[in-house]
Parts: structure tokens; C-alpha cells; sequence
């Protein structure tokens, strides 16, 4: 082993504290993002003096990682100075925080290096552990304190930028739904003297479909007819061990979240394995739609930075007509709450599981404005998603820089950081 790494075994113990006396606090979990979330786990009825607390600081983990696919479920408790977890984690602690940080020690922990070692290390028979024992005899190169403190301040600068980012993509993401919700909801968009339509005395006509009154000259219609394309793609053969690390962009229901794609997982295939799936190719301004699953119904827009791309046969492209003016719409008008439920509702109307068939998407019924006001919402929306995108490659790149960060922290005895 380098001569600056060492067993963590020295400097982390277990935490082994009971709900005995019923306290009331948060119960948590740790998501394979690696934070603590509030959990979902119905506990009605359930003895909560056996689940285990957790202060602030102390660390926790899922021991059973042939679950989690290539990571391990391990987080640092920051946000809370108390709470409680499932008796199915283990919960440790630093022993001497003048020795490891425990943000130091969390920083790398969310190395993908130390995701491979724990699965490596996993044993068993029925599923897959990574036990306090093969946690206590990780290594890891542990600096002085002094510059465990500079690396973690400079970790901390880049997620606070990158934390920062994503607050504003959230207002522009709400800026959008407000503006669809006054024009194409309220009928409150901008009449020809630049007042609210409705309010104003705009000419209103009864809508049958939507037993109420929608503007003149407006219409209801099938997606199908306002689309170019509707139709999804298909997983190359071998699945996940045919993909690659670089290459053309394979868009699994993973990436696809409400006005927002993940980069987290991205899967790449090579020329020949995208030729195969030509009938899938994601052209720019496509919607991106989810019909499968947990994560059925959400939608975005494919971004620029993604293609060339193709998706799998649980993401639907919903391609507008050609000069419609008709994608942001598209998007705006899926994602609206009112007929997300509608379209959730149309997944579990099924027997087996949540899902949304072509037939159902392309059948869906959606308002159609007037051309001039279709041209004015893209006008203004389009420059909101313009400034959303230019957040979403900063954030990109800043990622970027957090995991070079991170890959430096085996060299922190001999190389000096970049960021100071």
C-alpha cells in the first residue's frame, strides 16, 4: 500500500444508538445518489424503537450492494442534527475529526473508484454484502488535516456553484409553466393591444371537449396531428454490456425528467449498433417522453449537447410538425398538471403494469392555439429554455471539474490542486 494510505480502520467506529424512547424525527434513506432523503417506507404499525438514530456527521450505509447495480448506497448526515434510519443500515462515525474530516471521507466515498471496490469486495451467496469488516479495511490517502480542509473547501465552492445553478434552472423551469398557465390555461396571453386576452373582452367560444370556453379560433386535436413522428426505439442486443463509455448517446427513461435531462448513466452504443437503430434517432427540439414504469409520463426536451442520440424502447419521441413552432408547446402542455394526471391516470388504467402505449399517446387530445400565438409563446419561451441550457452546461462542466476533484484526492501528498 502507498505510504499515504491508510486502514480506515483506525479511524472510523460503529454507531449502534436505538429509537428506544420513541423520539420524533425525520426517518431517512440513503439513495444511491449518495445523500440522505426522507424515506417513503410505509412504517403504520411498524416498532420504530428498533430503528437506529444518526447525528449529524455520522455516516450510513446499505451493507447489500447486489442491488444498487454499480454503486453503493452510502451518505454523510449534513442537512439534520438528528434523525433515524432503517435498522438495515449500518451507521459509523469518524472517531477524531482532527485527524479525517468527514467530508473528506464522504468525498471519497463518492469516488466511482470506491463504488467498483465495494462491489468487488461484496461476498455472498444469495445477495451480495459489503460488511463493517471489508469497510474497516478500505484504504484511502488521508493528508494532513490542513489540506483536508482545502479539499474539501474547494469540493464545497464547486457544488455550491453548481447548487446555485440548479436553484435558477428550477425558476426558469417555473417561469415556463407560470407564462403556459397565463396564455394557455387562464386565456390570459397577450391580446393585439398587449392586454390579457380573457379580461379584456377576447371572444370566447364553448369547447365540447373540455366543457368550457377556449378562445376563438382555437381547436382541440389528436397529438398525432399536430406530430411528424411518435414512436420509440429499442435496446441493442447484449443490453447494458454492449454499451459503451463514449459514442452516440443511447436516452433511457433514466435521463428523461420533467423539463430536465440526467446525464447521470447516460449509455453510449457505437456507429454500427446506432445504424440498427435509425428508426430511434433523436433529431434536435425533440420531446423526450417516458411510457414505462415508475418514471412514466415525465418529458423534456432532448438537449443540444446530447446528440447524435438514439433512445430505447422506454422513451417515446414526440417530433412536432415540421415549422409548427409546436415543441416547447408540446412539452409545456405534457408536463402541465392537469393532464399529467390524465395521462398517469391512462398508465395504470393497464393490468400489469404503469405504461403508455403509442396508440394512447398519439390519440391524447391537446388544445391547439392559433398560428400567431403559437409564434409569440415559442418566441418567449424559447429564449427562457436558451438561458436554461447555457445553466445546464455550466452545471455540466462543473461536474466535470467536482470528478476531476475528486480522481486527484489519490495524488494529494504529491501534486498540488488545481483549484486554489
Amino acid at each position: 500500500m502507498p505510504s499515504n494510505y491508510k486502514k480506515l480502520a483506525d479511524y472510523i467506529q460503529l454507531v449502534n444508538n436505538r429509537n428506544k424512547d420513541l423520539v420524533t424525527i425525520p426517518l431517512l434513506g440513503v439513495s444511491i445518489k449518495k445523500v440522505l432523503m426522507p424515506s417513503i417506507a410505509n412504517i403504520i404499525g411498524t416498532d420504530m424503537s428498533t430503528y437506529k438514530l444518526i447525528s449529524k456527521n455520522q455516516f450510513a450505509y446499505g451493507p447489500v450492494t447486489s442491488r444498487n447495480g454499480d454503486k453503493i448506497s452510502i451518505a454523510l448526515l449534513e442537512d439534520y442534527e438528528n434523525a433515524m434510519v432503517s435498522q438495515a443500515y449500518t451507521v459509523f462515525e469518524v472517531i477524531d475529526e482532527k485527524e479525517l474530516l468527514p467530508e473528506y471521507l464522504m468525498m471519497w466515498f463518492r469516488r466511482p473508484e470506491f463504488d467498483r471496490y465495494a462491489r468487488f469486495k461484496s461476498h455472498g451467496s444469495a445477495r451480495e454484502i459489503f460488511d463493517w469488516a471489508e469497510m474497516c479495511d478500505a484504504e484511502l490517502p488521508i493528508p494532513s488535516i490542513e489540506k483536508q480542509q482545502e479539499i474539501v473547501r474547494e469540493y464545497n465552492i464547486i457544488q455550491n456553484r453548481i447548487t446555485l445553478n440548479n436553484q435558477l434552472i428550477s425558476k426558469l423551469e417555473e417561469t415556463a409553466q407560470a407564462i403556459y398557465k397565463q396564455w394557455f390555461v387562464d386565456f390570459e396571453f397577450p391580446d393585439e393591444n398587449g392586454k390579457p386576452y380573457k379580461s379584456n373582452g377576447g371572444e370566447m367560444v364553448w369547447c365540447k371537449e373540455l366543457e368550457k370556453e377556449i378562445p376563438a379560433g382555437w381547436e382541440m386535436n389528436k397529438l398525432k396531428n399536430i406530430c411528424s413522428k411518435i414512436g420509440s426505439g429499442s435496446t441493442p442486443t447484449g443490453g447494458k454490456g454492449s454499451y459503451f463509455k463514449t459514442g452516440i448517446s443511447l436516452i433511457r427513461s433514466t435521463n428523461v425528467y420533467d423539463f430536465s435531462f440526467s446525464l447521470d448513466d447516460l449509455a453510449y452504443i457505437n456507429n454500427i449498433q446506432a445504424e440498427k437503430l435509425k428508426g430511434a434517432e433523436v433529431l434536435e427540439n425533440d420531446v423526450l417522453f417516458n411510457i414505462t414504469g415508475v418514471s412514466v409520463a415525465r418529458c423534456s426536451i432532448v438537449p443540444q449537447y446530447v446528440l447524435p442520440a438514439r433512445v430505447n424502447q422506454h422513451v417515446m419521441i414526440i417530433r412536432a410538425a415540421k415549422n409548427s413552432n409546436l415543441s416547447s408547446y408540446i412539452l409545456c402542455t405534457l408536463c402541465h398538471s392537469e393532464n399529467k394526471n390524465k395521462l398517469l391516470g391512462i398508465s395504470q388504467s393497464g393490468s400489469t403494469r404503469e405504461a403508455i402505449t403509442k396508440a394512447e399517446l398519439e390519440n391524447f387530445d391537446i388544445i391547439v392555439p392559433s398560428s400567431e400565438i403559437m409564434r409569440r409563446f415559442e418566441e418567449i419561451i424559447n429564449k427562457v429554455f436558451t438561458q436554461k441550457e447555457i445553466q445546464n452546461k455550466e452545471v455540466q462542466k462543473l461536474e466535470e471539474l467536482k470528478d476531476l476533484l475528486l480522481a486527484k484526492m489519490t495524488k494529494v501528498e504529491t501534486e498540488k490542486y488545481l483549484y486554489q
